[in-house]
């Protein structure tokens, strides 16, 4: 149990262990004791010819590097940040072990999707891959993700003209002669490591990403294994058809994942749409799906234009939503953008509730998927809302995937828009990860302008809280019931950076130090209110203050809060 517990990330107390497996699939429980025993698969060598490049040009141009990538090219070096840490590469000196900055830093270096980034010289961009390969023949960069995601990168940069030095007929790289075959050969070996390594042990947007990557190189090359990749076509669809809902929902919530996801799958459709080679049904499939992705990505994006920040998401890391609908309208998936202001609710447990200048997104579901939790928060009942296209409540985001106190805080209950009974949590959250017992949701019912949801902690004395929001043309009304006796409660309203609060009795008047209207926040008698402050992260390793309205007192209660512009002037019904 000490190595299963080691390999969990923590070792808790044996009874959170036993709930935190208890949800996780068969194949799962096989192929982890496999990776316990055996480990990841070793690095593929297929010898042989090297295969050739089954295309000279994509469809359609492919996205640039999400935001959060920044290079500066320095004369024999550059300095890259990922994730806001940085990091110096040259040719013959880039630490591909490092672990300076954590596992998640360490995929991105590996996934190098920097090195599309515009600041790179082509020449300098094929030194650096010729140092991967050279000097990097096993280590983190051979796990299954980031070979998944750079496989992607390269392709990129070989379907991109310009993106690297020139090619010659031989298809040898004139200022490196004869890297081209040597590339192709690593992008094989690379291939077949991965088909032979799928994370069905974590499962998720893991083993999604997996199985893009591996049709994606059976597209791109022509020779040694290709064949075999483009046959995991068929499981690719199926998985999609298990972790995408019929409405376009990836299962793990996070719409930041739901996102990158969504723009893998774009990558794959655009070298299905230009190959000869695309397995049939493969490219109705991919664009049905996206298509659906594309529709679940609107919903989850506010009018501000930018995603919401639930479940481990944050901004710039994925493509923004109006670059991937554009990329989609390129490709032929969709002929517009969806409508973003319809109401809605989707299989990923959001509900979109659109009225006047309100625009609300609420969490109604639990942690999800149940047998691969990971990037869960204790969010449920929570929403984001802006006002007049300027967000007003704002999630807390996500830091950083290292277990302690930052990770801690994102996850908790007491960082969302939601209440918190005894100082307790939601479900059970522990290591980086992991989720052992889950809250339970007894009922839950969305309308064109409400939501009800009944709902009670994972503990078994947790009150059953009902919570109803009502968005109107001058108002947001939040109703919060609770009828057992004897519970600390805390209600908290988090606001995005920018806002002001001033508390005067039980009203709060909010102003955005940029101008426009302020809004009036009337507050229920029934707690004590104060106005604290509390980290926002808007991105990994990003921290900026904000304001957190929290009312404190005990259960029973009634709580009628509600949110309208200032000048409206009229009070609650």
């Amino acid at each position: 149990m000490s190595r299963l517990s080691a390999l969990l990330g923590l070792a808790p107390k044996l009874p959170t262990v036993a709930r935190t497996l208890a949800y996780i699939r068969p194949v799962q429980a096989r192929a982890q004791l496999a990776h316990m025993i055996f480990g990841s698969p070793k690095p593929a060598r297929l010898g042989g010819p090297p295969p050739r490049l089954a295309l000279e040009a994509a469809a359609s141009d492919f996205l640039p590097p999400p935001a959060h990538i920044q290079v500066e090219a320095r004369e024999g070096a550059v300095q890259i940040e990922l994730l806001a840490r940085s990091i110096e590469v040259a040719p013959g000196t880039v630490d591909w072990q490092t672990t300076r900055h954590g596992p998640l830093f360490a995929y991105h270096l590996h996934e190098q999707d920097w090195l599309r980034h515009g600041a790179l010289s082509s020449d300098l961009r094929i030194a650096l891959m010729r140092d991967w390969v050279e000097r990097h023949r096993v280590g983190v960069g051979w796990d299954p993700h980031p070979i998944s995601l750079r496989l992607l990168s390269w392709a990129k940069l070989l379907l991109t003209p310009g993106a690297l030095p020139a090619m010659d007929s031989s298809g040898e790289d004139g200022s490196a002669p004869g890297f081209s075959s040597v590339l192709r050969t690593s992008m094989a070996d690379q291939a077949e490591t991965l088909s032979r390594g799928l994370e069905t042990r974590l499962q998720a947007n893991h083993l999604l990403s997996n199985l893009i990557g591996v049709v994606f190189a059976g597209l791109l090359l022509e020779g040694g294994g290709a064949d075999r990749w483009r046959a995991r076509s068929p499981l690719l669809i199926a998985e999609l058809d298990r972790q995408v809902g019929g409405d376009g929902a990836h299962e793990e919530r996070s719409p930041m994942y739901h996102a990158l996801l969504l723009e893998n799958l774009l990558d794959l459709l655009n070298l299905a749409k230009a190959s000869p080679r695309t397995p049939a049904g493969l490219t109705a499939a991919l664009s049905a799906k996206a298509a659906r992705m594309l529709e679940a990505l609107v919903l989850w994006t506010l009018s501000d234009g930018r995603i919401a920040l639930f479940a481990d998401s944050a901004w710039d890391v994925a493509a923004e939503t109006s670059a991937l609908v554009d990329y989609g309208t390129r490709l032929g998936v969709v002929e517009s953008a969806p409508d973003r202001a319809r109401p809605g609710f989707t299989d990923g447990g959001y509900a979109r509730l659109t009225v006047g200048a309100f625009d609300l997104l609420a969490s109604l579901a639990g942690p999800s998927p149940a047998h691969q939790p990971g990037h869960a928060h204790c969010d449920t009942g929570s929403f984001e809302l802006c006002v007049g296209g300027r967000r007003l409540v704002a999630d807390t985001g996500v830091h950083e995937y290292v277990p302690g106190p930052r990770r801690d805080q994102a996850r908790s209950t007491r960082s969302h828009a939601t209440l918190v009974f005894d100082g307790q949590e939601q479900s059970e959250l522990w290591a980086a990860h992991r989720v052992g017992g889950r809250l339970r949701i007894s009922a839950c019912e969305v309308g064109d302008d409400f939501f009800t949801l009944e709902m009670e902690g994972w503990r078994n004395r947790s009150p059953r809280h009902v919570r109803s929001v009502f968005v109107r043309d001058d108002e947001v009304l939040l109703v919060d019931v609770v009828r057992a006796e004897g519970h600390s409660v805390e209600s908290r309203i988090p606001f995005a950076p920018g806002w002001q609060v001033t508390l005067v009795g039980r009203v709060a008047q909010v102003a955005h130090e940029a101008g426009g209207a302020p809004v009036t926040i009337e507050l229920p008698e029934a707690l004590i209110w104060e106005v604290e402050a509390a980290p926002f992260f808007p991105g990994f390793h990003r921290v900026l203050e904000r304001c957190v309205l929290v009312g404190r007192g005990h259960t029973p209660l009634e709580l009628r809060t509600r949110i309208a512009i200032a000048d409206e002037g009229r009070s609650m019904g």
